[in-house]
């Protein structure tokens, strides 16, 4: 038992600190070269608020690992479990709301907040907009403790009468109770009319986090049932559209050509932009013109990196092409297994959740026989196959 509560501390431990070094990993090699060594405060949300995260989706394996540490105990106050779970899940749940309504919002106004004012009245107007959200999100959360925050229990009423205490024990089948009627117990014999509501007020953490699951399942199920399909179908189509070979330099150049004149247009509708925002004339014409042109460099950046790989410069430029290749190839094998991933979890929800009664416990029969072939199976493909439904978000 000590062993397993020290190798369950260990993994969890590791399991966080690769997750961390991924994220940080995700971030430096993804963000955009205009913000390198600079913007450090909102490059360490996103790293924080991805770990969470993960973390958040890794917590039910360990939860389920953790239960292995009471598995020989008659019951679960038997034994001392290896990590309280019920605190980390309380802590992981309000991490995760204090970043999404405070702390991401105030990076963002600050990240996007005009470049020539200085630090402190970034922060300031940042600052400022978080004040008034923490105002409305406290607000709504009083209301709504006040009215609901409740909880039903649908118990059933049971009274019995006394009897001597008896000699012996006998029973059987026809007998599983005492006194002298067959199966005449309390609970058993009692009217459907004894069951009854029981209310009781919940407390304040536990009913954020009942909140937050409520907005972040219908936001999953928007967001999730989009990408459920469009991720794994992404990297397939991404593969079928790779560049098929290397092109020549006079192709090269004349696409370049092409590029950079596309790139002194939107340089030149920038410009014009940001002097309009510096007169103080922001209408809607103007945000909708800002986001046009946002779009039009997102479409720039993305044909100037399918000409680097279709003409890799440099002394490495085999290297780099063969890297190309292989990247893409991996690209397909990890469209194909998501899809597979995704047709599994679209079957399982038809089967085990929205026909009733199910047809079969699909994924939960499966994730139980993997624990017949390794005792950490079930708890690695669970957590792979919740960390595939967070990535399809």
């Amino acid at each position: 038992m000590g062993d397993f509560n020290l190798a369950l501390v260990i993994v969890a431990i590791i399991v966080c600190v690769l997750v961390f070094i991924f994220n940080l990993y995700l971030l430096v090699n993804y963000q955009h070269p205009d913000d390198a060594n600079q913007a450090y405060f909102p490059k360490f949300v996103v790293v924080l608020g991805l770990s969470i995260a993960a973390i958040s989706i890794l917590m039910l394996p360990a939860d389920v690992a953790n239960r292995q540490a009471c598995r020989h105990a008659i019951y679960n106050g038997a034994c001392n479990l290896t990590l309280p779970m019920k605190d980390l899940w309380l802590a992981i749940y309000i991490v995760d709301a204090i970043l999404v309504f405070f702390v991401i919002p105030f990076a963002m106004f600050y990240y996007e907040g005009d470049q020539d004012k200085s630090l402190w009245k970034r922060a300031k107007s940042a600052l400022l907009w978080v004040i008034v959200t923490c105002v409305v999100c406290a607000l709504l959360l009083g209301i709504l403790y006040g009215l609901l925050g409740k909880v039903d229990f649908t118990v059933r009423h049971l009274s019995s009468t006394t009897l001597a205490f008896p000699s012996s024990w006998e029973f059987s089948s026809g007998q599983q109770c005492i006194g002298t009627g067959a199966r005449q117990c309390s609970a058993y014999a009692a009217s459907a009319s004894s069951e009854t509501t029981w209310t009781m007020r919940t407390t304040f953490p536990e009913y954020v986090v009942a909140l937050a699951t409520i907005v972040g399942s219908v936001l999953f199920t928007i967001f999730g049932g989009v990408g459920i399909a469009c991720l794994p179908l992404g990297l397939i189509f991404s593969f079928v559209r790779r560049p098929k070979a290397v092109i020549t330099r006079s192709q090269y150049i004349k696409e370049a050509t092409e590029l950079a004149k596309k790139a002194r247009e939107l340089k030149k509708a920038a410009d014009s932009l940001h002097q309009e925002e510096r007169s103080g004339s922001k209408g809607r014409k103007w945000r909708k013109n800002v986001k046009s042109v946002e779009k039009e460099v997102l479409l720039l950046e993305e044909d100037v990196k399918a000409l680097e790989e279709m003409y890799p410069q440099g002394e490495k430029a085999e290297a780099t092409w063969a890297m190309t290749v292989l990247g893409y190839l991996a690209k397909l094998i990890l469209g194909v297994l998501g899809l597979i991933v995704s047709v599994a979890w679209i079957a399982h929800i038809v089967i085990y959740l929205l026909i009733d009664p199910p047809l079969s416990a699909f994924l939960n029969e499966i994730f139980i026989k993997l624990d017949d072939i390794w005792g950490n199976w079930n708890t690695s493909i669970c957590g792979c196959s919740l960390y595939h439904i967070m990535i399809l978000i």
